[in-house]
């Protein structure tokens, strides 16, 4: 009888300690015959600065992890610190997943293809003429390529920086077409014209409470999608839903952009519905569904 392969991957980030992802992980391991561990390294709970995070992915290697999934904050800080680049990686400039093989660490980005996918299932017929995505760190990078993947017709961006929206707009309409994306600076201003709202900033997390926009500013014709999933039903979302909103929780994305990672550290395709299955399943055993 052969022992059953084994892997460990971790999730590199801060206030992650309600991360759905290692049990999503290690339930598909496990249903695929994997020895399959996910740890969690965060800095918050390690009481860390972000300066950190070379030792975090030098202790990975060292560990002989297979990879690990970064997070906030450091979707974008960790590429200096890798060999190679995924060509969606290099073309959106943020990680949230580095693949540990042979000595090199190479980044991937399954975030873009996760919001895609979630959004596709989670709000097939809504108007995509225009929306309006606030955040362009890491995470609004990936969405903001999904959202034109998607065909929203004209994507607003803000951003509490500024030039970050603006050099995001710029990328964005150098790839996809003069005007695709515009950097504004009045959320208002844009959610009176736009169809929906794409919220990609850790607004809503438990360390970042709130709501990012003024629920005043939400209107039931409104679509609002989140990408927090911790809490699954955010501020945001239950604001919306209240304004009889259709409403896209940030759960979905989590699934899918860990369907990708999956695949990457593990060579093997994941089963997407039983994980979406199992995400479900969890959510409602902590009274979140």
């Amino acid at each position: 009888m052969t022992d059953k392969p084994s892997l460990c991957v971790g999730l590199i980030g801060t206030d992650i300690q309600l991360s759905k992802s290692p049990a999503l992980h290690m339930r598909e391991g496990a249903a695929q015959g994997i020895d399959y561990r996910y740890e969690l390294l965060d800095i918050q709970a390690r009481n860390l600065p972000e300066s950190a995070l070379p030792d975090l992915l030098a202790e990975c290697e060292a560990r002989g992890f297979a990879g690990t999934n970064i997070t906030h904050p450091f979707k974008q800080a960790v590429i200096p610190l890798l060999d190679d680049l995924s060509e969606d990686a290099r073309m959106l400039g943020a990680v949230n997943t580095v693949v540990l093989r042979d000595g090199k660490r190479v980044g991937h980005n399954t975030d873009w293809s996760g919001f895609y996918e979630s959004f596709q299932r989670g709000l097939p017929d809504v108007k995509r003429d225009r929306a309006l995505l606030i955040g362009a760190g890491g995470a609004g990078v990936a969405v903001a390529h999904a959202a034109l993947k998607l065909g929203i017709g004209r994507l607003d961006i803000v951003d509490q920086a500024p030039a970050k929206a603006e050099t995001l707009a710029e990328e964005l309409s150098s790839r996809f077409g003069a005007g695709r994306a515009v950097a504004v600076t009045d959320a208002g201003q844009s959610l009176a014209q736009a169809d929906g709202l794409i919220h990609a900033t850790p607004v809503g997390m438990p360390a970042h409470p709130g709501i990012p926009v003024s629920a005043d500013l939400i209107e039931p014709r409104h679509w609002v999608a989140d990408i927090v999933y911790m809490p699954l039903i955010t501020d945001l979302i239950a604001a919306a839903r209240q304004k009889g909103c259709h409403t896209m929780p940030g759960g979905g994305m989590a699934v899918f952009q860990a369907v990708g990672a999956f695949r990457l550290f593990s060579g093997r395709e994941p089963d997407a519905e039983r994980m979406s299955a199992h995400f479900a399943e969890l959510c409602a055993s902590e009274g979140i569904a």
